[in-house]
């Protein structure tokens, strides 16, 4: 009973995630439009947000400054690869490709947890979750307008498998549950090595790094370049971010990848609300099969840990650092 307990909380925290992850689009276009570039708005976002966590994080690692350095690995890894990588990869993406091919590229990355979880962990996927997600892909397709004609390059599908990487990295480095590293240290620590990164790559002119400061149109409405700044940072950053890695410790990288493809329908409901894009009927039926197919994967959990003779999934994977590769940087949709 209390693991179904921790399952539903893990479920919310993991929505909420979702829902502030998918905001990040309209406010970063808001900034966008008005002649910043997009590494300067993701370099400013996570610079922001990891000053901003710092003290909070500190006051969780009191006594445990050991922890921090015993587990740099991992910091490192995941403001490298999950952070900073995942946003430059999907940046360069969408230099080849359309938005939409980018990211439904990008969220390949929960098939990717998947088949780590198979080949790593060697836990075969059962029949549940191998429909669910290719239901959820099916749908993850409709609501981003991918299937119809549809032209790929093949430097851009790289770039935008790279995005993948980094999304997969993202949940399976998150979810390792480290008592003595709390969600709010990971995020601060792994954000503020994502800035540095970033900010580098522009100091040496690997990215254009441009800003105004000025009015600027979001909503329909004239507001100072502060607004969607701190928007930006403190609800696409700080809250989304820290509670992505504590749904993903609470539910285990599988599951909370899957829950985090809501991402996608919440951030069409944003973009209608604040943009004025209306979603189509056949944007509602593939978040409608996005939804079953995360409901596929939630009862292929539950009868895996119910069954007497299954092995259970882990919640936490073990740590394995990946490949050191750089991802993208979203420039007018939402993206780690």
């Amino acid at each position: 009973m209390r693991q179904e307990q921790r399952h539903r909380a893990g479920l919310g925290v993991a929505i909420a995630s979702a829902v502030t992850f998918s905001t990040s689009g309209a406010l970063a276009k808001s900034l966008i439009d008005a002649g910043w570039s997009p590494a300067a708005a993701v370099a400013v976002r996570i610079s922001i947000a990891a000053l901003v966590l710092a003290a909070p994080a500190a006051v969780s690692m009191r006594g445990r400054w050991r922890t921090l350095r015993r587990q740099s690995g991992l910091v490192i890894a995941y403001g490298l690869v999950a952070v900073a990588g995942c946003q430059l990869f999907y940046f360069n993406a969408i230099q080849h490709l359309s938005v939409g091919v980018a990211l439904m590229l990008e969220y390949l990355g929960t098939v990717l947890v998947v088949a780590w979880m198979w080949i790593r962990h060697g836990h075969r996927p059962h029949r549940l979750t191998l429909c669910g997600s290719a239901a959820a892909l099916a749908g993850l397709a409709l609501v981003l307008g991918v299937i119809g004609h549809v032209q790929l390059d093949l430097v851009g599908v790289m770039w935008g498998l790279g995005a993948a990487f980094g999304l997969a990295a993202y949940f399976v480095l998150g979810s390792r549950n480290s008592e003595d590293l709390p969600p709010l240290a990971l995020a601060s620590a792994g954000m503020a090595v994502g800035a540095v990164i970033l900010l580098a790559l522009g100091g040496v002119g690997a990215l254009p790094m441009h800003a105004t400061f000025g009015m600027v149109t979001f909503a329909s409405h004239r507001v100072s370049w502060l607004i969607p700044v701190a928007c930006l940072s403190l609800v696409a950053a700080v809250i989304a971010y820290v509670a992505g890695i504590a749904a993903a410790r609470m539910l285990g990288a599988r599951l909370a990848s899957f829950v985090g493809l809501t991402e996608v329908v919440f951030a069409v409901l944003v973009a209608w609300l604040l943009l004025g894009e209306l979603p189509t009927a056949i944007q509602l039926g593939g978040g409608a099969l996005i939804v079953a197919g995360i409901a596929l994967v939630r009862i292929d959990e539950m009868r895996t840990r119910s069954a007497p003779q299954a092995e259970p999934w882990p919640a936490q994977p073990e740590l394995v650092t990946p490949p050191v590769a750089l991802p993208a940087l979203s420039s007018d949709i939402d993206g780690r």
